[in-house]
C-alpha cells in the first residue's frame, strides 16, 4: 500500500510540476489584435522598446523630436527635441544651434540612455544633407550620434559618425555603440569607456541593420546594396560573410541565437539562416518592401511591416509560415516587440504609430 500511495504521489507532484509549462502562452499561437492608435506632432522612422517601461519613436526632420512612451499606458512621457549646441561638446567649429532628423534608437543594456542616429544635422557650416541613393564620392555632410540621458530626457552628449546613419545598437555588455553609415559605406564603434570612435569597417553599398550576438562577440550588418551580411569578431575586428541573398535590410536573431532572420527588401521575403550549421533555411514572402522586423521574447514569431504593401506580417518560425497579414496603416516603415507587456509596436510614416496586443 505504501509504494502505490507514493507512486501516485510522485505521479501527482510530476503532473502538477509539468502543468505551468504545458500554461505557458506561445507567440506563435496568440493573435494581433489592434488596441491603440497613437498620434499627434509624430512622423516616424521607427520605434524601440527599452524593453523596461519605455517606447521610443523617432521623427526624421519631419518633426525633429523623439517621443517616447510608457510602454504600459501608452501615455507621451517626453518629448525631446533634436537641437543640440554641438560647441558645447567640444566642436567650436559649430557655433549655432543645431537640428537634427532622428532616424533610428537603441537604448544602453544598462537603461540609462537612449543612443539615437540623425539622418542629417541642419545649421550653419552643414550645407550637403545626404540623400538615399548615395556613395562617399558624393561628399554629403557626415552626421552625429545623440545620447540622450533618460533621468533627464535631455541630449547629454553627441558622437560624430558617418554619412547618413542609420541603424544604431549596443552590445549587450555595454561596450560598444555601432553605427551604420548608408553614404559612407562603413561602420562606426564607438567605445563607450572613451566615449569615442575606436574603428570604422568598410561594409560596402548602403549599410543598414546590425544585430549583435547576446555574448558580444559578433556584430551582423547587413549591405543592402549587395547581397550579404557581414559578421565582424568585436574582439578583433576581422570580418567574414554570410551570402544571404539580394537586398538584405534588417535583422533580428532568435533568443538563443541560433538563428538569424532578414528581410529581404526588394523581393518582399523573410529569409532564414541557421548559424549553428551555417547554411540557409527557409524563407517567406510577406508583402512588398518588406522593411523593419522584430521578434518575439520566445523566439517563436516574428513581426514585419511591408511598406508598399501597407501591411504587417506575423511568421512562425518554425517553419516560416504567415499567421496573420494585417493591414495595418500607410506606409508602415518601423517595428519593436516589448517583451514585458508582449505587444507590438509599429511606426506608420505619414504620422501615427499602431500597437497591438498579442493575445
Amino acid at each position: 500500500m505504501r509504494r502505490s500511495f507514493l507512486a501516485v504521489l510522485l505521479i501527482t507532484s510530476l503532473c502538477v510540476i509539468a502543468t505551468p509549462a504545458q500554461s505557458e502562452v506561445v507567440s506563435a499561437d496568440t493573435k494581433m489584435i489592434l488596441v491603440k492608435t497613437i498620434t499627434g506632432d509624430i512622423s516616424p522612422k521607427s520605434v524601440r522598446s527599452s524593453g523596461s517601461g519605455l517606447v521610443s519613436a523617432h521623427n526624421m526632420m519631419y518633426r525633429h523630436s523623439v517621443t517616447i512612451y510608457d510602454a504600459n499606458t501608452f501615455e507621451l512621457v517626453k518629448t525631446v527635441p533634436d537641437s543640440v549646441q554641438l560647441s558645447q561638446y567640444g566642436y567650436s567649429k559649430y557655433t549655432s544651434i543645431y537640428k537634427g532628423s532622428p532616424v533610428e534608437g537603441a537604448y544602453s543594456p544598462d537603461g540609462k540612455y537612449l543612443y539615437v542616429t540623425n539622418y542629417a544635422m541642419y545649421g550653419k557650416g552643414f550645407n550637403r544633407e545626404g540623400h538615399d541613393t548615395c556613395s562617399p564620392a558624393s561628399k554629403y555632410d557626415s552626421s552625429f550620434l545623440y545620447r540622450i540621458n533618460l533621468a533627464s530626457y535631455e541630449i547629454d552628449n553627441v558622437y560624430p559618425v558617418g554619412s547618413v546613419p542609420k541603424v544604431v545598437e549596443t552590445t549587450p555588455d555595454n561596450k560598444f555603440v555601432l553605427v551604420s553609415n548608408w553614404c559612407s559605406y562603413d561602420l562606426n564603434v564607438i567605445s563607450v569607456a572613451s566615449q569615442k570612435v575606436v574603428k570604422t569597417i568598410k561594409i560596402g553599398r548602403y549599410p543598414r541593420g546590425v544585430a549583435v550576438s547576446n555574448d558580444s562577440k559578433f556584430a551582423y550588418v547587413a549591405e543592402m546594396g549587395g547581397s550579404r551580411i557581414h559578421v565582424i569578431n568585436l574582439e578583433d575586428f576581422s570580418v567574414s560573410y554570410i551570402p544571404i541573398g539580394s537586398n538584405p535590410r534588417a535583422i533580428v536573431l532568435s533568443p538563443d541565437n541560433a538563428m538569424m532572420y532578414v528581410t529581404m527588401n526588394l523581393s518582399g521575403k523573410v529569409a532564414s539562416w541557421d548559424l549553428i550549421n551555417n547554411k540557409a533555411g527557409k524563407s517567406v514572402k510577406t508583402g512588398k518592401a518588406a522593411r523593419s522586423l522584430a521578434i518575439s521574447s520566445d523566439g517563436t514569431a516574428l513581426f514585419v511591416v511591408n511598406f508598399v504593401s501597407d501591411t504587417m506580417s506575423k511568421v512562425r518560425t518554425s517553419d516560416m509560415k504567415v499567421l496573420q497579414n494585417i493591414k495595418v496603416c500607410n506606409e508602415p516603415i518601423g517595428i519593436t516587440y516589448d517583451s514585458p507587456t508582449s505587444r507590438t509596436w509599429v511606426a506608420c510614416y505619414g504620422g501615427a504609430i499602431k500597437i497591438f496586443d498579442n493575445k
